[in-house]
């Protein structure tokens, strides 16, 4: 993966003001040449996103909450695979969602799963919204049913707050119950351009059951970061929560990027209740300023 000289080796010595910690460079393959993360030894304080945020961007850093999950494993035991990883800026959004579609969404827009027949046209084919004009698509009325409907259009309300600042709120609320999510939460430091390369910065093998270069999925974060004002906010073995500055705010938008949800991570519809695209649309998309995913 192309990127900036790495900071993390000189970090003792760049004046940074951090709590205890330490830097990791184990991968699955055993010790990485250099270092692919900072983190706290201890619970992330209010304030810490905000400061090591600001102090860290000018040197090339970038914060991440981190989680040690219900079974406590820490970036140490995150079996990472930076050797495995590419360039998040050589894979274009929609063709990644698209092959992903192609390989994961028969059963979700199979007739007996579709959506309920809302107009008297027939069913919701594609899981995304009612077939309005009676081709089996909700889409252009060209794609056949199962079809990938392309990327969602980017929402019309416009966002309310800076999307470093949505950032900052919730990794605020996450730190002022960290126990609370998904086993505790800690200050990481990654050597990353952008919020959306944070996975593939530190070869991240969270998706490796669906995704084995993860920076096929940074492709698909810096699209939202792009359309709705997303950012990497929590990782853990095999979680990620990403702050939404600007979410849909219809439920024709939410089901469109629902399509996207369900390409980039199945497994938050196949293996969540209550198993349907629709209603993970209007529940976990619409409005929603936090997006969750959980690979198996």
């Amino acid at each position: 993966m192309a990127t900036l000289p790495n900071p993390l080796p000189s970090l003792a010595t760049s004046g940074l003001d951090l709590p205890p910690g330490s830097l990791v460079d184990a991968t699955l393959d055993g010790p990485w040449h250099e270092p692919l993360l900072w983190y706290a030894d201890g619970p992330a304080d209010l304030r810490d996103w905000s400061r090591l945020r600001a102090a860290g961007r000018p040197l090339g850093l970038l914060p991440v909450l981190v989680t040690g999950g219900r079974r406590d494993q820490w970036p140490e035991e995150w079996d990472l695979c930076p050797d495995g990883t590419s360039y998040p800026g050589d894979h274009d959004a929609d063709e990644v969602l698209a092959g992903y579609w192609t390989d994961y969404a028969a059963d979700e827009v199979a007739p007996e799963n579709a959506g309920p027949d809302t107009d008297g046209t027939g069913p919701d084919t594609d899981g995304t919204g009612p077939d309005t004009d009676g081709t089996g698509s909700d889409t252009d009325g060209s794609a056949g049913p199962g079809s990938w409907p392309g990327l969602a259009p980017v929402p019309a309300r416009e966002a309310a707050e800076d999307a470093d600042v949505a950032a900052a709120g919730l990794a605020g609320v996450i730190a002022a119950d960290a126990d609370a999510w998904l086993g505790g939460a800690r200050m990481a430091l990654v050597p990353a351009r952008r919020s959306a390369d944070i996975p593939a910065a530190i070869g991240w093998s969270g998706p490796m059951n669906h995704e084995n270069d993860v920076a096929r999925l940074c492709a698909v974060l810096r699209s939202w970061e792009d359309r709705y004002d997303a950012r990497v906010v929590v990782l853990g073995f095999d979680t990620m929560i990403v702050s939404v500055g600007r979410p849909p705010a219809t439920i024709e938008e939410a089901r469109a990027l629902a399509a996207e949800h369900y390409a980039f991570c199945p497994d938050n519809i196949d293996q969540s209740p209550p198993y349907d695209l629709g209603v993970y649309a209007e529940k976990a998309v619409l409005n929603q300023e936090a997006w969750s995913f959980w690979w198996d």
